[in-house]
């Protein structure tokens, strides 16, 4: 009987061994748990507070990391390409990177440079000339000959370019494929003032699908545009002439259409901003009424800003922002005299030759303060707070501090 006793016994300690072995690692991987979660709390609250004290930074002064030696000779006019620059004047066309050194480059003569630019592509040619020269940002691509006068041009970052050509009483819209030298053609179309109106301003969307053409012309006396988008597409091939969707406008102009991304554009007419989505069938999805004469145009992916001289009195010039919704984001007030205005991200960024603003969407300021040389161009980077500034004698990557 006590043998019997003894391994009952036993048996039981060992038991209770067991759960409580079980116990303590449970225990362990709870603990352990626990701590990993707050560790990562910790790292995240801390990340935050940095977040927030970098985007409440105000930073005071321009320094320069690195400086390349590059030429930008009196009445060069300086572009970002894809992150390169864009030289050009009457007399050339050529493509730096960011450290100075030449990528490619293209003699001609004209007398009025028309350039469109959509990402890393870039088509140049001459108002009343006969050429359109197509590149990207690494390598030259090929010539168009209309073989009749160019009146406005637009690209897409695959290299088509659309063309408004005057022919007498008929003026022609065509498009080409800039990827090598051509003469012909891939999409023609006709516009007369009795049928469709004078095409004003053309916009090809980055992929080259969308076509989007403001057109004016009267009728029976009245002054009328219209915004037409053309698709070529497989939506568009079963649409007559490509044609997919329109909007007419009337004792309205609209001088200024242009993409945003493959699906949002927006046109501007003297007295409205109106915001297309859509990248089959564009819809329009807002319209804002303008009651003061717009000054500037200035837009990326994002975003379009409206520069107005200020009736309120609070600074020389407003900066309407809109969101690419056609939501009136904020209005930004500023004294400067600029010579562009440039979007990077949230960020804005106001200059002109010698000084700089820079602010977020929401109008907090980031920056105000002089260059420290005389500046041509501002390119942003891909880094918050870089910028390339380009001189007359050198590409300069610089960093707020």
């Amino acid at each position: 009987m006590a043998v019997i006793d003894f391994k009952r016994e036993k048996a039981k300690r060992d038991k209770n061994a067991d759960v409580d072995y079980r116990e303590k690692i449970r225990a362990h991987r709870l603990s352990v748990f626990f701590r990993s979660l707050i560790i990562a709390a910790v790292v995240i609250l801390v990340i935050v507070l940095l977040n927030l004290t970098w985007q409440d930074k105000l930073f005071t002064e321009i320094s320069v990391l690195n400086s390349s030696p590059v030429s930008v000779v009196t009445g060069s006019n300086v572009r970002n390409l894809g992150g390169s620059l864009l030289i050009y004047s009457k007399d050339g066309v050529s493509c730096v990177d960011e450290k100075g050194k030449a990528v490619w480059n293209r003699s001609y003569e004209m007398q009025a440079p028309i350039v469109a630019i959509s990402q890393n592509t870039v088509a140049i040619g001459d108002y009343n000339g006969r050429n359109i020269y197509v590149a990207n940002k690494d390598n030259l691509l090929g010539t168009i000959r209309t073989n009749l006068p160019i009146r406005s041009i637009s690209v897409s970052d695959n290299g088509e370019v659309a063309a408004v050509l005057d022919d007498s009483d008929v003026v022609r819209i065509y498009v080409y494929d800039g990827n090598k030298d051509t003469e012909t053609p891939i999409v023609m179309a006709k516009a007369t003032m009795n049928k469709s109106g004078y095409p004003v301003k053309i916009a090809l969307s980055p992929n080259g699908k969308l076509m989007m053409v403001s057109y004016f012309y009267v009728d029976s006396g009245s002054m009328k545009s219209s915004i037409a988008f053309y698709n070529f597409g497989e939506v568009g091939s079963n649409e007559t002439d490509n044609y997919v969707s329109g909007y007419d406008y009337a004792d309205s102009v609209v001088p200024y259409v242009s993409f945003l991304d493959n699906d949002s554009a927006f046109g501007i007419s003297d007295d409205r901003i109106i915001f297309f989505d859509g990248g089959e069938k564009p819809v329009n999805q807002a319209t804002s009424l303008l009651n003061e004469e717009v000054m500037g145009v200035y837009s990326d992916s994002r975003y379009v800003g409206l520069v107005f001289r200020d009736q309120s009195g609070e600074a020389i010039y407003r900066l309407d922002i809109y969101n690419d919704s056609g939501t009136l984001v904020n209005s930004l007030f500023f004294d400067l005299d600029y010579t562009d205005i440039v979007f990077s991200k949230d960020q804005v960024v106001i200059y002109s030759d010698t000084e700089c603003l820079v602010r977020n969407v929401k109008g907090q300021e980031r920056f105000a303060g002089l260059f420290p040389s005389a500046v041509k161009a501002l390119l942003p980077t891909s880094q918050p707070y870089r910028y390339v500034l380009v001189t007359g004698e050198s590409i300069d990557l610089t960093e707020l501090k």
